[in-house]
């Protein structure tokens, strides 16, 4: 597969570049309408639209779908999916295990910059943490199974968006958990950010911040039954967003440099 002009996707972006790889083969060559596409892949019908009309991921698309080898990927993801009645922990990891193939054909070494690597991990300790890692792939995989058929039999939009959430939070985790693996796979374990700075961070906490210090009214307080859980998960996950910024800031970036208190101009009180 022929590297793109553009940025190398993010590990995350791979898999929706095999989402919408696969959605098109389920529609375009095995004929299956977009709604059981979407509901093979664990994705909203109207994802499926938006991949295929090209409004989501756009270019990207484009250019991995030139590719004969990301074609043929998709076709044989796409023929393991069209056995199964719907979306499961083994659909998902089919998913998965497409978008690494996909990354792996384009030729991805390194994504997201130059990464610090940091100290050499022991080899039998990486493989501890590459097993662990898979195994909570699993049990994520499995959490997402069970949270669709739990909203499929649930009886009202309410509790069905509870059940939803839980299963688009595990895949959004056992997403993550892939894209650590695959810097793992390349002896990458302490990446920093790039593409943006701390004062990117810090001016959304600022407007973070912000827009919570606007609020005047608390309707939780007027929720009750599932109503009640549903906002109080908006409210965990508003914690959880500023939480995630304050250890990015921490961790994600390099150290400041210190200024040299060597001679320098200045130093003895000259100008």
């Amino acid at each position: 597969m022929a590297r793109s002009s553009r940025n190398t996707p993010a590990p995350a972006v791979w898999v929706q570049l095999a989402q919408a790889l696969v959605a098109r083969e389920l529609v375009a060559a095995f004929g299956l309408p977009e709604r059981k596409a979407a509901e093979l892949l664990g994705l909203a019908p109207s994802a499926v639209s938006q991949y295929l009309s090209g409004r989501r991921l756009g270019g990207l698309m484009v250019d991995v779908a030139r590719d004969e080898r990301a074609r043929a990927i998709a076709r044989g993801a796409a023929d393991e999916l069209a056995s199964h009645p719907g979306a499961s922990g083994e659909t998902l990891a089919i998913v998965l295990d497409t978008a690494r193939r996909l990354a792996d054909a384009a030729g991805v070494r390194s994504v997201g910059g130059s990464p610090a690597s940091g100290a050499p991990v022991p080899a039998e300790e990486l493989r501890r943490i590459v097993d662990s890692l898979r195994e909570r792939i699993a049990l994520e995989q499995s959490a997402v199974a069970e949270c669709m058929r739990l909203a499929q039999k649930s009886r009202d939009e309410l509790t069905r968006s509870v059940f939803r959430q839980i299963a688009s939070d595990s895949l959004r985790h056992a997403e993550i958990v892939a894209s650590i693996q695959t810097y793992l796979d390349r002896g990458v374990h302490r990446p920093l950010a790039s593409g943006v700075t701390r004062k990117d961070i810090e001016a959304l906490i600022t407007r973070e911040r912000e827009a919570e210090a606007r609020g005047t009214v608390d309707p939780g307080a007027l929720f009750g039954g599932i109503m009640s859980v549903l906002w109080e998960s908006m409210v965990s996950d508003e914690r959880k967003h500023e939480e995630l910024l304050d250890r990015m800031l921490a961790a994600g970036f390099p150290a400041p440099r210190r200024r040299s208190r060597g001679r320098g101009p200045g130093a003895d009180g000259g100008s």
